[in-house]
């Protein structure tokens, strides 16, 4: 049993601290009460908190970003200029597992433990099924190796229904498959390292169709289901094309229910809220990406306050080029006054621990309570940019923007300690991604 000890304070979740001991045993959080000490870990001066949650990212964006062509264009002239940037670069295994390699690496290095990838691009023209398991595969891998957790989100952006169907399939087969033959229901594997989700980018790119079929694998798997809606340019296009507003065209198309997230949400009406509320619909808020794209900042205290679950996400390197969840953190409070009330510090280290893993499905994260996941970060809090800071809990977020942890466990195994990856070197994983790139 390992035994954290001298910490600064323990953030056992946003409404319980103590600085008392943390035991780990077995990948989990133990009570100490029974079984032997074998391993102490020094935290003095440091404040430990579970580890984060990125409920919303595009992993291959990871390989283009400051793309020119893509910073303060319209949504119209984005698309273009990233999937150029694609095409040219060949979405291939190859490709994907440098690009998760790093954006993986990223986040373990600055406290994300687990990241859920909505992965939306593919090749064109479309390939086999197993050929989509394949780039599926790299990128679970490239976790893997690092020792992150993944949630792999099949999405689509304007795929063909049906392809963006059997492959959804093929994947869940492919990628969660025990050796029995049989396959976990949830989706999660049974070492709840993978996680396998579906989602289609929004309705201002796919139809009815694409997202009946993505549900109807959704439900025969039991996954979690999310896509992204009520950016300012999807309620446009959603009126545009046709005369409805983005959330009753998911009523509509069933995907208003307690198993579907839905990023992004700038512009939500009240009663959209209470609407979203009354499904059980999760959100997650994405202001890295949303402020620079100008699609406008979600009404978080207002969801919170109607009683919907909010996560943070960084989403992709193509609108926000860092993958720094806490930063995030930061800015949305920053952000939060003006669409609302002022949200605290330890309410929204909430929302990028526990409020992303319930957007999941995923309880034994994004806590330290007894039973949970051994997921958990060390923040060094003794240095000059901490210097004169009252509460060091609050300090994470206000304090040393962009800021690494010491350590980070998963699983109860370091994969960061000292501030480098446990499992590889990242100057490795960035020439291995130049080196991709420049073919």
């Amino acid at each position: 049993m390992l035994e954290i000890t001298g910490a600064t304070r323990i953030v056992v979740d946003d409404q319980t601290e103590t600085t008392g001991s943390l035991f780990v045993e077995g990948g989990v959080i133990v009570d100490g009460s029974s079984g032997e000490v074998t391993e102490t870990l020094d935290a003095s001066g440091c404040v430990v908190t579970p580890g984060l949650v990125n409920a919303h990212h595009h992993l291959l964006q990871s390989g283009f970003r400051t793309l020119p062509g893509t910073r303060g264009v319209p949504m119209a002239d984005w698309l273009p200029a990233m999937a150029g940037a694609y095409g040219a670069a060949g979405i291939v295994p190859s490709l994907v597992a440098a690009t998760a390699a790093v954006g993986v690496a990223e986040g373990l290095l600055s406290g994300v433990t687990t990241v859920a990838d909505h992965h939306l691009n593919w090749p064109v023209p479309a390939v086999s099924a197993a050929d989509t398991v394949a780039i599926a595969r790299a990128v679970a891998e490239a976790a893997r190796a690092l020792g992150g957790r993944l949630v792999f989100v099949r999405g689509s952006a304007r795929d063909d229904p049906q392809t963006a169907a059997g492959s959804a399939e093929a994947i869940v087969r492919g990628l969660l498959t025990r050796a029995s033959g049989s396959i976990p229901t949830g989706g999660v594997s049974d070492d709840g390292m993978l996680q396998v989700a579906v989602g289609p980018a929004g309705v201002h790119s796919d139809g009815r169709e694409t997202f009946e079929l993505l549900g109807e694998v959704a439900a025969r798997h039991g996954l979690r289901r999310r896509t992204q809606a009520n950016e300012q340019v999807d309620v446009v296009i959603a009126l545009e094309r046709y005369g409805r507003r983005p959330l009753d065209l998911l009523d509509e198309w069933g995907w208003l229910a307690d198993d579907v997230t839905i990023a992004h949400l700038c512009a939500v009406e009240p009663g959209e809220i209470a609407r979203l509320a009354a499904a059980g619909v999760s959100a997650t808020h994405a202001p890295g990406c949303d402020l620079p794209m100008g699609w406008g900042i979600a009404p978080v205290a207002a969801l919170l306050a109607a009683g919907v679950p909010v996560g943070l996400g960084t989403s992709g390197g193509g609108s926000n080029d860092a993958g720094h969840l806490l930063a995030d953190a930061r800015l949305a409070m920053q952000v939060a006054p003006l669409v609302g009330p002022p949200i605290a510090a330890r309410t929204m280290l909430g929302l990028a621990t526990a409020g992303s893993a319930a957007g999941l499905g995923r309880p034994e994260l994004g806590h330290l309570r007894p039973g949970a996941a051994a997921d958990l970060c060390l923040w060094d809090v003794t240095g000059v940019a901490d210097a004169g800071v009252a509460d060091p809990v609050a300090g994470l977020l206000w304090a040393a923007p962009g800021r690494r942890p010491r350590d980070v466990y998963v699983a109860g195994r370091r994969v960061v300690e000292g501030g480098r990856l446990v499992a590889a070197d990242e100057r490795d994983l960035v020439v291995a991604l130049a080196t991709r790139l420049a073919r």
